[in-house]
């Protein structure tokens, strides 16, 4: 049994949702708690031809004996997580810690009107930044003052320390990215807070002693969405051409793109004391290995890509995605 941080290298968009949807069906963990800033992050994932969205509860949704939870340092949209606990039938196995940050409607509005959170920044207008803020201020309502969420209510850290200790296998999900981390990120271009692992263990309330491995998600090609700088950034024609086009899934708003960066992947494992590492949509730079689930069927310049990658972080490419379904994978965490 295993304690491990799921957590993105880039700037988000990497894939952790499936990453993890697959680890909560392949390993079958007693619990999935959820770190992060809060709706501002989606999470999507492909099971029997069926897209799945969460933007609250974890990605481990799919797998109805797993413990759902949402640690103290995020913020709750409280109608968007209610629906996500109708809409996966969720609510007798989701905890949410009692001091989440409530995000109401007057964020949201600051959120949208804001001149230099919109048109500099270029955040997702969810609210989160101006939660924070008041977070820091020691004005922000928390989940315990909600009514329609007192059901809902726990200790997050305490539950998720003694499944620890009891040996049971734990999934702790980050959002975003490491270089939008308010620390760590290309500043004033970040989010609200750290979404580092050593950020994503605090929102739970778990020491680095208790964490076994830290997956580290990079996808074959970065992307990013809103200002900030993105280094060999392609145009829009280009990244159609590559089939590196994509769109938020919280905003919609269309991804820039630029090839994969080996030195912004070694600063990643480096802040995030990475032990294993996940490539997702290996099959859109290399569309001859959509679908497999075998390493030695990779073709040789595909192969080339993931040993250039470890040779240049210098840890082990364990989980490699190669198309849409949660089970499009090569999970190599078995290899000698």
């Amino acid at each position: 049994m295993t304690c491990k941080v799921i957590v993105g290298g880039f700037y988000g968009d990497e894939g952790k949702g499936k990453i993890i949807a697959y680890l909560s069906i392949k390993d079958d963990p007693k619990i999935a708690v959820r770190g992060g800033v809060g709706a501002n992050a989606g999470h999507t994932f492909v099971y029997n031809n069926q897209t799945f969205k969460v933007r609250m509860l974890p990605s481990a949704v799919l797998n109805s004996e797993t413990k759902l939870l949402i640690g103290a340092g995020v913020l709750v949209t409280p109608g968007i997580l209610k629906d996500e606990l109708r809409k996966y039938n969720a609510e007798k196995r989701t905890i949410i810690d009692s001091h989440c940050g409530i995000i109401h409607e007057s964020h949201i509005k600051r959120d949208m009107e804001d001149a230099h959170l919109k048109k500099v920044v270029g955040t997702t207008g969810t609210g989160t930044g101006p939660a924070n803020s008041d977070r820091a201020l020691r004005i922000l309502n928390l989940a315990k003052d909600i009514n329609e969420l007192k059901s809902y209510l726990g200790n997050v850290s305490d539950i998720v320390n003694e499944s620890i200790d009891e040996n049971q296998s734990v999934i702790i999900e980050g959002t975003q990215g490491t270089f939008l981390s308010l620390y760590h990120g290309d500043y004033p271009f970040v989010t609200s807070k750290d979404v580092t692992a050593s950020g994503i263990c605090s929102d739970i309330g778990i020491g680095p002693k208790k964490v076994d491995d830290v997956i580290l998600v990079f996808k074959a090609y970065v992307t990013r969405v809103g200002g900030g700088p993105l280094e060999n950034e392609i145009t829009i024609d280009e990244a159609s051409k590559l089939g590196w086009l994509e769109y938020g899934s919280v905003t919609g708003r269309q991804r820039r793109a630029s090839p994969f960066n080996m030195e912004l992947a070694k600063k990643a494992v480096m802040i995030n004391s990475a032990t294993q590492i996940a490539v997702t949509k290996l099959d859109v730079v290399f569309p001859d290995c959509a679908g497999l689930k075998e390493y030695p069927k990779l073709s040789s310049q595909a192969k080339s890509f993931i040993e250039k990658i470890e040779d240049t972080v210098g840890v082990k490419v364990v989980l490699i995605g190669t198309g849409a379904e949660i089970n499009e994978i090569i999970d190599r965490r078995t290899e000698n």
